[in-house]
C-alpha cells in the first residue's frame, strides 16, 4: 500500500489543456497539452501532459486518489440556456450551432473524460487485464480553480485573491480571501458582464485574435498618444457607453455593444462605428493605423483603473496585506505593474500560469485543501518550483538527438567554461537558443526554453522579431536580470521571477526623447535608441522584467552573471523558444528543428553547443510554415 495520495488535475476541452500532479499536496508536474501535440493553444483531451506528469510522478492511474477537472459542465450548460432565453430570439444561429455539441459531448463530460482516461489506460495496459475503476471524478467552480491555483502555491498563509477572466461557468470576476487552507469567495460579477470579454472585444476590433492577440493589444499601448485628444475621447466613449465602472470596481456593460453573448462575433459592428467613429481593422495584414495604436491605449488605460477599484475594494473586504491573482487579465503585466507601485498592497503573487492551463494545478489544489481538509505548508519562496515543471531531457538523450540529425556540435564539461562561451556569443551580436533543464509551465519562457541576445544591440528587437520570431516588428521583448541588480536597472521594488510585473526603466539609463516623438510614425518612434538596453526598453520606456535568483534556475542565473562579469551588463534579451504560432519547445528535436528554421546563430542543449554555419541543410518535405496558424 503506498504512502503518499496523488492527486490529478486537468483542463481541457476550451483552450490551453493541461495537466497537474500532486504529491500529498506538493506539485510534482503540470505542463500544456500544447507543447507535445505541437498545436497551439490545444484544448483537446491532455492526453500527452497526462502521460508525462505521471510519469514524471512515477505512477499510473491506479495509484490516484482523485481526479480534478477544473469546472462545472452542468452550470456552464445553464448559462448556456439560461444565456439565450435572456437575449432571445438574438443569437438563434449560435444557439443552433451550440447545442448539438453540448447535447452530445459537454453536457455529458464525466462519461467524455472516463472514455478518454479509459482510452489511455488501455494502451498502458497491453496485457489486457480486467476493466478497473478509475479513480473518482471532482469537478470545483471555474473560479474557484483559478483562486486556489492563486493563493495555494503562494508564499501567504493569508491574502486577498482576485481573480479575472473570460468567463467561467457564470462568475467573470471574483474577491475571495484565503487563510489557512480555507478559500471564501466575498464577491461575484456574473456573465456577460466581463472586464475579460471586454478586453478580448477591442482585440478583435484591432484585428488581434481572440484568446491568443490580447497581448499584442497590451504591447500595442504605449504607442498610443496619451496627449491626444482622440485617445481621452475612446477612452471616455469607453466609460460612457460600454461599461458602467462603479467606485468598488464592479461594472456593467452595455449589452447593446456586444454580440458574443449570444453570437458569433465580439461586437456589434455598427454601434462600434457610430461610437468611436473608426472601422474594425481587418486582419493583421492591414497596416496598423494610429487610431488603433489610440484604441489600445484606451482600453488599457479603462482596464487598469477597474482592475485597480477592485483590488482597493479586496484590500477593504480582507484587510489583508497580501494579493494573489489568477485568470487571463491577470497575464496583463502592465495592469500588475501599476498595482505594485500603487502600494495598495505589501506583496504581490501572480500564478505564473494564470490562464485556463493553471486551473489543472488550481483544481487539484481545490481537491486537497478543500476537498481533503489537508493544511498548508507555507514558506517563504512559493511553492511553484520557478514554474520549472515540465519535462526534462539528459545529456544521452540530446546527443542521441544531434546524432540523428548529424549535426556537428561542441560538448562541455564545465559550466563555467560553457557559459564563459555563451556569454561571448551573445556580446558579439549572436543570437543564442537556450534549452536547460525541465520546461516551463505557464506561457512565459523563464531562461529554460528561451531566445537571448544582447540587450545593448539597438538592433536585436528588429532582427528578433523579423528574422527569429516571424512576428510583428511592433512587438517588445523582456529582459532577464539579476535579481540583486534589477533595482539599480528598473524602478522595481519587488522580486519578478515569472515576469508577470512591468516596470519603467531607471532614469540614469534613459536616452532623452525628440519633441515631435508622440507625432511620428510607428516606426520612427519603435527604433529610436531610448536608452542604453534598446532591446528591452518599449517605446513608453517600460519593461516586462524577469528577475533571475541563483536558487530557482542557477545555470541561467549564471550565465547573466557572467556576461555581467565579462561585459558589464546584468542584462539579457529573453523570448520564448518559438515561432510565431508555434508551441513553445519542448524536446531537443523541437529546439534544433526551430533553431533551422530560423536566423538564430547558435544552439545550446544542455551542455552542448551547436554553430549555424556548421550544420548541414534542413530536408524537409514540405513547408514548415504550414504547420502553424498565425496568432
Amino acid at each position: 500500500m503506498q504512502d503518499c495520495e496523488y492527486i490529478l488535475g486537468i483542463s481541457a476541452y476550451y483552450h490551453d489543456s493541461a495537466a497537474a500532479l500532486l504529491r500529498d499536496g506538493t506539485i510534482v508536474a503540470a505542463a500544456q497539452e500544447e507543447r507535445f501535440s505541437r498545436k497551439k493553444h490545444d484544448p483537446a483531451f491532455p492526453e500527452r501532459a497526462i502521460r508525462y506528469v505521471l510519469e514524471e510522478g512515477g505512477i499510473t492511474l491506479d495509484d490516484l486518489s482523485g481526479i480534478a477537472f477544473y469546472d462545472k459542465p452542468f452550470l456552464k450548460f445553464e448559462r448556456l440556456l439560461e444565456t439565450h432565453h435572456a437575449f432571445a430570439p438574438r443569437g438563434l444561429r449560435s444557439f443552433l450551432m451550440s447545442m448539438p455539441v453540448w447535447i452530445k459531448e459537454k453536457l455529458f463530460l464525466r462519461s467524455m473524460l472516463e472514455k478518454a482516461l479509459r482510452g489511455l489506460e488501455r494502451r498502458d495496459d497491453s496485457g489486457g487485464k480486467a476493466k478497473r475503476a478509475l479513480p473518482p471524478l471532482y469537478f470545483p467552480e471555474h473560479h474557484l480553480s483559478h483562486a486556489a491555483s492563486a493563493f495555494y502555491p503562494s508564499p501567504f498563509d493569508e491574502a486577498a485573491i482576485v481573480t479575472l477572466d473570460g468567463v467561467g461557468e457564470w462568475s467573470t470576476t471574483s474577491i475571495a480571501l484565503g487563510k489557512g487552507n480555507a478559500i471564501t469567495v466575498l464577491r461575484e460579477i456574473h456573465f456577460p458582464h466581463s472586464l475579460g470579454l471586454l478586453y478580448s472585444a477591442f482585440t478583435a476590433y484591432c484585428g488581434f485574435k481572440v484568446n491568443s492577440g490580447e497581448y499584442k493589444l497590451m504591447g500595442l499601448a504605449p504607442y498610443g498618444n496619451p496627449h491626444a485628444a482622440r485617445t481621452r475621447e475612446i477612452a471616455d466613449a469607453i466609460r460612457g457607453e460600454l461599461v458602467d465602472i462603479r467606485p468598488d470596481g464592479s461594472y456593467v456593460l452595455n449589452m447593446d455593444y456586444f454580440a458574443y453573448a449570444t453570437g458569433l462575433r465580439m461586437y456589434e459592428e455598427p454601434a462600434w462605428r457610430r461610437l468611436f467613429g473608426i472601422p474594425p481593422r481587418t486582419g493583421e495584414e492591414e497596416d496598423i493605423g494610429q487610431e488603433y495604436m489610440d484604441m489600445a491605449l484606451a482600453i488599457q488605460m479603462v482596464t487598469e483603473e477597474i482592475v485597480l477599484r477592485i483590488v482597493r475594494t479586496a484590500r477593504e473586504l480582507t484587510g489583508s496585506r497580501q494579493l494573489c491573482m489568477a485568470g487571463g487579465v491577470a497575464l496583463n503585466c502592465v495592469a500588475n505593474g501599476k498595482i505594485l507601485r500603487e502600494g495598495i498592497f505589501d506583496q504581490i503573487w501572480i500564478q505564473p500560469a494564470s490562464g485556463d492551463a493553471g486551473g489543472a494545478l488550481g483544481a487539484a489544489q481545490a481537491l486537497w485543501h478543500i476537498g481533503r481538509e489537508q493544511p498548508r505548508s507555507v514558506s517563504e519562496e512559493d511553492s511553484m518550483r520557478g514554474s520549472y515543471l515540465g519535462p526534462e531531457f539528459s545529456r544521452d538523450e540530446i546527443t542521441r538527438t544531434c546524432r540523428r540529425m548529424r549535426a556537428p556540435y561542441r560538448s562541455f564539461s564545465s559550466e563555467k567554461e560553457l557559459c564563459d562561451t555563451v556569454a561571448d556569443l551573445l556580446a558579439d551580436g549572436n543570437v543564442v537558443g537556450w534549452f536547460q533543464g525541465r520546461m516551463e509551465f505557464g506561457p512565459r519562457a523563464l531562461g529554460n526554453r528561451s531566445i537571448l541576445g544582447d540587450p545593448r544591440n539597438a538592433d536585436m528587437q528588429k532582427r528578433l522579431n523579423l528574422k527569429i520570431k516571424y512576428r510583428e516588428g511592433f512587438r517588445p521583448f523582456a529582459p532577464s536580470v539579476l535579481e540583486e541588480d534589477a533595482a539599480t536597472i528598473f524602478d522595481l521594488q519587488s522580486r519578478s521571477p515569472y515576469m508577470l510585473l512591468v516596470a519603467p526603466v531607471r532614469e540614469a539609463l534613459r536616452n532623452p526623447l525628440p519633441e515631435d516623438y508622440d507625432e511620428r510614425d510607428i516606426w520612427e518612434r519603435l527604433y529610436f535608441v531610448r536608452s542604453s538596453l534598446p532591446a528591452v526598453t518599449h517605446v513608453d520606456y517600460s519593461a516586462r522584467v524577469q528577475t533571475v535568483d541563483q536558487k530557482n534556475n542557477s545555470r541561467y542565473w549564471r550565465l547573466i552573471e557572467i556576461f555581467k562579469q565579462r561585459h558589464g551588463c546584468p542584462v539579457l534579451v529573453n523570448t520564448s523558444f518559438n515561432v510565431r504560432g508555434e508551441p513553445v519547445v519542448c524536446t531537443p528535436h523541437d529546439a534544433y528543428l526551430c533553431f533551422m528554421r530560423t536566423e538564430m546563430d547558435c544552439l545550446v542543449l544542455g551542455d552542448v553547443l551547436l554553430h549555424k554555419n556548421e550544420q548541414p541543410s534542413l530536408a524537409e518535405k514540405s513547408d514548415w510554415r504550414t504547420q502553424y496558424v498565425l496568432d
